[in-house]
């Protein structure tokens, strides 16, 4: 019976403890931390309390200064719009595609493209790329009509 043997070292020893412990409640955090009773709390102990009104906060208030950019794009009358696919080049991919008795699925193999994307330039939807165009020119060994260029107007910035 080896557990006899060691027993008086095992029994601790008991002695009182005479130092003042403080025992603290974790202050409150997140909505806890703005209720009113919190605030009260902290008050009545002389925490600091900062309250910060947030902007138009309890009011039907609003606010009647326009930015200035918010006020260009309203007086803005220019019509925006992207470019889009000639009929003359929709109807030259048409032909060429035709003549090499190619589908439009043929075509986008031959490009590495999707079929939408031959699809859309045929009908229009597409926004004109060159590099696009060229690449079907290379495909079908034949020269398309380019897009006319799009002038960029210069609006005077107040």
């Amino acid at each position: 019976s080896t557990w006899g043997e060691y027993s008086h070292q095992v029994t601790p020893k008991m002695d009182q403890q005479w130092e003042t412990v403080t025992l603290r409640k974790k202050t409150p955090s997140g909505n806890k931390a703005q209720s009113t009773e919190a605030v009260n709390n902290a008050r009545q102990t002389g925490a600091e309390v900062e309250s910060v009104r947030k902007f138009h906060a309890a009011s039907n208030k609003r606010d009647t200064t326009v930015p200035s950019s918010v006020r260009k794009l309203e007086n803005e009358t220019e019509d925006f719009h992207h470019q889009t696919i000639p009929l003359e080049l929709r109807k030259a991919i048409q032909q060429a595609r035709q003549n090499q008795k190619l589908s439009q699925k043929d075509l986008a193999v031959k490009i590495n493209e999707k079929v939408s994307v031959v699809n859309d330039y045929e009908s229009g939807r597409a926004i004109p790329n060159n590099a696009m165009i060229a690449k079907m020119e290379r495909a079908m060994d034949c020269k398309l009509p380019r897009p006319p260029k799009v002038k960029k107007t210069t609006g005077d910035d107040e």
